[in-house]
């Protein structure tokens, strides 16, 4: 779905001016002049996101994830049927700017009884008349829409519209973020599942080692009671990570809307996920690309319709009504000349005894504007504030990944020579277990991050209104 034209009164028609370099203020009177550039961002040219943007991370099973939830997510669903609901209620307000009017036809037919005198003092004989009467008519009234009130109802109905399918634009930025960041934590929580197995085999191995020197009278039972107790916690440590595994690949069958029956358990590994390098351009081309600032804007000027519409409520209405017709007592003579009819009216109304209440609902309407103003202004900072955290996250995650990436090398390393000396008989058991230790931790801290990144990512993505515009 692609924005429509920039409307004139907000921040969104700054988009040309952005792209010149130009401070701008985002809409009138938000009070919020936007930066020239971001804090955090590194000077680079900008890489927007597609309207695809999730194939960048290249894997099928995201992709597969991402068509069915554009399909069958419940939000989304419930946001296009929010669109219908206002285009209907444009066009039943629009009908004010129209004439209203009703096609009516009537027959009916009376019996009247008359008396004929027969002779005097003589009761006569009782006759009736029977009369039919036909009619048709045309009734109009238009209300002169002198003081623009039904035109300033149709633009609060018409921004509300536009509102309605930005809001479609921004569900759809959510739903995609969600499934990109469910599908990673299911990835993120069976790579420590492995991870978390693996450190119990090891820790397994220096169990079986120690056992058989319990068994030649070469060590004591601390040592193995030590061992024993490490191997019980990390095999603790698996069932949680199982649990968030399944929970997540369930979750996905409410973001795609099926059966939690009908989804299959991710097999991708976490580390064989690609990661994309979106990086934002100025900061009025951010606001741009955002629907739910889009949205904002929308309603606020809707909310700034619907006080003009209150004010012209005060003011006298001018109503034109009008009515023609036919009628005659002979069916076959009604539509002659000699059978028209016809009415012509205007009328002038002055709310008195409602002037309090019409007073209220402008006050009302005013408070309203103010609010949606403040959560303009909101919605405009938190744009920024989003694109800022971003680009943070995303820059510190990824040195740390490097960083973790090193300390695990060099633990698996100390890990190794500890283990061999253990065999050699060389060093005693604590130093096998704090190295033992490290190369766990520093295993499930990798994946950790790992997983933070890749969210970072999705979360700038989501930041630059993902492919939205």
């Amino acid at each position: 779905m692609k924005p429509p034209s920039p409307s004139r009164r907000g921040l969104l028609g700054l988009a040309v001016l952005g792209a010149t370099g130009c401070a701008a203020v985002p809409g009138p009177g938000s009070g919020i002049a936007l930066p020239g550039r971001f804090a955090a961002a590194p000077p680079a040219p900008p890489n927007w996101p597609d309207a695809s943007w999730w194939r960048g991370f290249g894997s099928e099973e995201l992709n597969a994830l991402m068509e069915a939830a554009l399909g069958g997510n419940f939000d989304l669903r419930a946001a296009e049927a929010r669109i219908r609901q206002s285009d209907a209620n444009l066009r039943i307000v629009g009908q004010r700017l129209l004439p209203s009017g009703n096609l009516t036809a009537n027959t009916s037919r009376t019996q009247t009884p008359t008396q004929t005198a027969t002779a005097a003092n003589t009761p006569g004989r009782s006759r009736y008349i029977q009369r039919e009467f036909f009619q048709t008519q045309l009734q109009a009234s238009w209300e002169l829409d002198f003081w623009g009130r039904n035109r300033r109802a149709v633009e609060a109905a018409e921004q509300s519209a536009q509102a309605a399918r930005f809001e479609l634009g921004a569900v759809l930025l959510t739903t995609q973020a969600s499934v990109a960041n469910t599908y990673f934590t299911v990835l993120a929580a069976r790579e420590q599942l492995v991870v978390q197995e693996a450190n119990v085999t090891s820790a397994e191995r220096i169990l079986a080692l120690l056992q058989q020197r319990v068994n030649a009278g070469t060590s004591n039972g601390l040592d193995l009671a030590q061992q024993s107790t490490l191997v019980a916690q990390l095999r603790a440590g698996v069932p949680p990570l199982r649990l968030i595994a399944e929970q997540n690949t369930y979750a996905l069958a409410t973001l795609t809307g099926r059966l939690p029956s009908d989804i299959a358990p991710p097999q991708q590994k976490l580390g064989d996920v690609q990661l994309p390098a979106p990086s934002p351009g100025l900061p009025v081309e951010v606001m741009v690309r955002r629907p739910d600032l889009w949205q904002a804007e929308a309603l606020l000027a809707s909310s700034q319709a619907n006080i003009e519409a209150a004010r012209a409520a005060l003011l006298p209405s001018i109503v034109l009504t009008t009515s023609g017709g036919f009628q005659n007592v002979l069916l076959e003579n009604l539509l002659r000349p000699g059978s028209a009819l016809y009415s012509l009216a205007a009328g002038l109304t002055q709310p008195i005894f409602q002037q309090g209440q019409l007073q209220a609902q402008l006050r009302l309407n005013q408070a309203q504007a103010e609010e949606l103003l403040e959560f303009y202004r909101r919605a405009i900072v938190n744009a920024l504030v989003d694109v800022e955290n971003a680009i943070v996250a995303l820059r510190e995650t990824t040195e740390r990944e490097a960083l973790q990436a090193v300390a695990l090398g060099s633990a698996e390393r100390a890990y190794a020579i500890s283990e061999t000396q253990l065999r050699a008989g060389t060093i005693d058991l604590i130093t096998v277990l704090n190295t033992q230790q490290s190369v766990f931790n520093a295993r499930d801290q990798l994946a950790v991050i790992r997983l933070a990144r890749l969210q970072a990512a999705v979360a700038m993505f989501r930041a630059l209104g993902g492919g939205w515009a």
